[in-house]
């Protein structure tokens, strides 16, 4: 297994791999410009925008992960925040998510932003019992704006 950049010719896989994560998280049914959107986002390669990584393994994806470097008001060299990681049903257990937790690690200390967050939901047990192996529990709760 590697873990690289995404590359144009990754999409129906990826695809497939995000729409997956929108499963999970209860998203069904996207329409084809939402995933068209993102993918050209991706493929843009702006600094201000989400990079992604792939696992790969003979040419067949296993995992990704998106994430974005922003300012930060206590930290003036920035953080990155690792927003989506998803890894194929087939996959789970088999270090496929620790690997792109490390990859984008990785990615953040050639930034020059080591600090990496990202949230998940309470009851996403088997992600969490990979994250209290790879972070740290942050004691802050999260607020969203009703809409």
């Amino acid at each position: 297994m590697i873990i690289r950049p995404l590359r144009a010719d990754d999409k129906n896989q990826w695809q497939a791999l995000y729409d997956g994560y929108h499963r999970f998280y209860d998203r069904p049914d996207l329409p084809q410009d939402f995933f068209d959107t993102v993918f050209a986002r991706l493929m843009a390669v702006d600094p201000q925008d989400f990079h992604a990584l792939v696992a790969e393994s003979d040419g067949d994806l296993l995992g990704l992960t998106h994430y974005v470097f922003h300012p930060h008001m206590w930290f003036p060299e920035g953080v990155c925040y690792l927003q989506d990681l998803f890894t194929a049903d087939r996959t789970r257990g088999k270090g496929v998510g620790r690997a792109l937790i490390e990859g984008v690690y990785a990615e953040a200390d050639k930034a020059g932003r080591p600090r990496v967050y990202w949230l998940t939901q309470e009851h996403n047990y088997a992600g969490r019992m990979l994250y209290d192996r790879v972070g740290v529990k942050s004691p802050f709760i999260r607020y969203n704006r009703p809409l």
